[in-house]
């Protein structure tokens, strides 16, 4: 099918991020802005808090309705593994149907190219589809053999894309480890973005004793850590500000004068809180991990229980004394602020970002054609 430019003459490009928690929706910003910079004509997609972050971002472009894989998530570590593994069936429904609307969007709106960060159904034969992921190997509680029956199987889906975009540096100073480095790749080829941020380092002086916390992920599990941290603070001799991730929330904490609750904060004000605080709380999600990188924060991170990829990333990171790791269910302010105070953190390099070229290129691509 021949490229089919919209009237402007620009090509036209649907973006479109998984919906388990705002990290996908997060990373997804810098790559838009990208497509908008060098003149690409940007359409998005998605429900929920993913559409609601998106609007806030991007008022002006259009953005169409597309459901999520909406998976429900236990209260303790078993509970999620079994609850993903019962809802498999309605997963594997949910990318048919998303692979079913792409055709008809495509038939719609004449895309010319599609960039899915993490959702498997966005592919099409017809034009170049991109997916985005840090995630190449999947980690497991039952052992390397289902760690390389999950890969085979996250490579079916990720072999029908055009190519396939990993948001981290290439192996040595990266942030991901063995998620963005497995020793098999798939077969489309693949490029290293770098690490990639909507938020931009601000030298800002920090407040000792100030903390800012960054809740985000699926529920229940936001919901039972953002109670528990809540009780604490009440108890807390120092400032802070705690992002509740909620954007399309209507009820409000009440802040005081010294903690301070927000359901959601633009890029730009979040961005200063972060810079403000002396140490950053939040989840180990990927896209957290690469905002704490480039921001040069102090950061304690609690991975969702259960959660794989989250447990080995805050392992890891803690190995290369890149964050300070603590366990949910262990997890007590005062003791993880003292630990935090005598732990020897290192700053990573976070310059060398490749998305600028790597947009180029698949832009280019579509010239071409």
């Amino acid at each position: 099918m021949p490229s089919r430019k919209n009237p402007l003459g620009n090509h036209r490009i649907l973006v479109a991020p998984l919906d388990w928690g705002l990290g996908h929706a997060t990373r997804c910003i810098p790559v838009i802005y990208e497509l908008m910079a060098q003149n690409a004509e940007v359409w998005l997609a998605g429900e929920g808090s993913q559409e609601a972050l998106l609007r806030q971002e991007f008022p002006a472009l259009p953005f169409l309705p597309l459901p999520g894989y909406r998976v429900k998530y236990g209260r303790s570590a078993i509970g999620l593994i079994k609850n993903l593994l019962f809802q498999w069936p309605a997963l594997s429904r949910s990318i048919r149907r998303e692979h079913r609307w792409l055709e008809k969007m495509i038939n719609e709106y004449h895309f010319d190219g599609v960039i899915s960060d993490n959702r498997f159904g966005l592919y099409h034969s017809s034009i170049p589809c991109i997916f985005m992921t840090h995630q190449l190997a999947i980690k497991s509680p039952f052992g390397k053999w289902t760690e390389s029956l999950l890969q085979r199987y996250n490579y079916r889906f990720i072999n029908h894309f055009t190519a396939c975009w990993v948001p981290d540096n290439e192996k040595g100073n990266d942030l991901a480890g063995d998620l963005s480095h497995p020793k098999n790749l798939p077969t489309i080829p693949v490029s290293w973005a770098g690490v990639i941020s909507r938020l931009k380092r601000t030298e800002l002086p920090e407040k000792k004793g100030h903390l800012f916390i960054s809740l985000s992920g699926p529920e229940p599990q936001r919901s039972l850590l953002e109670d528990k941290l809540v009780n604490q603070l009440s108890h807390y001799n120092g400032t802070a500000v705690l992002v509740r991730g909620l954007p399309d929330a209507s009820r409000l904490i009440p802040s005081t004068n010294d903690i301070h609750f927000y359901n959601h904060l633009p890029t730009d004000q979040y961005e200063k809180e972060m810079a403000k605080a002396e140490y950053v709380i939040s989840r180990s999600g990927y896209s957290t991990v690469m905002d704490l990188a480039v921001m040069g924060k102090k950061s304690i991170l609690i991975a969702t229980p259960g959660q794989t990829e989250q447990e080995y990333l805050s392992r890891y990171l803690e190995e290369r004394k890149i964050a300070l790791s603590v366990d949910q269910s262990e997890f007590i302010l005062q003791d993880a602020l003292s630990r935090a105070a005598n732990f020897p953190y290192c700053k990573m390099e976070t310059t060398g970002n490749k998305l600028s070229s790597v947009i180029t290129s698949f832009l280019s691509t579509l010239k071409a054609g």
